[in-house]
């Protein structure tokens, strides 16, 4: 008895060129698509937290910016929970200081700040405004990697309100 061709294909689907082997190549390169973009995204989130690593590792351990921009406790430590929220300074100039500003500004989320004048702050020392920061904040000269590290780091931290 002779098998009609449509039937055959149809219980052979699988093996003809109008089932699922016409659509292979398209989920292979779907399939390849889809993973690529999850690793480029693993690849982008570990680049992202290795550069907020470094920049809280400057802010903390080089720069040391919450000795002025954080609230301390009676012991000199700083107030758990309120870091780099900003804080009266607990030291005064001698002499008068044109400029001194008590009260170191909250730095926790940069808020205002956006991250290309972040940076170039961080790199040349001049405000948003084309001014100096005003003292005690010292002058600040970092390279490019490092203020962008700082920034990531700081940009990363929820201001309270």
């Amino acid at each position: 008895m002779p098998i009609r061709m449509e039937a055959y294909h149809r219980r052979n689907r699988f093996i003809t060129f109008g089932g699922w082997m016409a659509k292979f190549p398209a989920l292979c390169v779907a399939m390849i698509f889809t993973a690529s973009m999850a690793a480029a995204q693993g690849q982008r989130a570990q680049n992202q937290s290795k550069l907020i690593a470094r920049g809280k590792y400057l802010v903390a351990n080089v720069a040391m910016c919450g000795d002025c921009h954080s609230p301390h406790d009676q012991q000199g430590r700083e107030v758990s929970g309120r870091e780099l929220q900003g804080a009266p300074l607990f030291f005064q100039p001698v002499q008068p200081v044109p400029g001194w500003v008590p009260v170191a500004p909250p730095i926790a989320g940069l808020e205002g700040w956006t991250k290309s004048e972040a940076v170039r702050f961080l790199m040349t020392g001049i405000k948003r405004d084309g001014n100096p920061a005003a003292p005690p904040m010292p002058p600040v000269r970092l390279s490019r990697n490092d203020a962008e590290a700082v920034v990531e780091y700081l940009k990363s931290l929820k201001p309270l309100r």
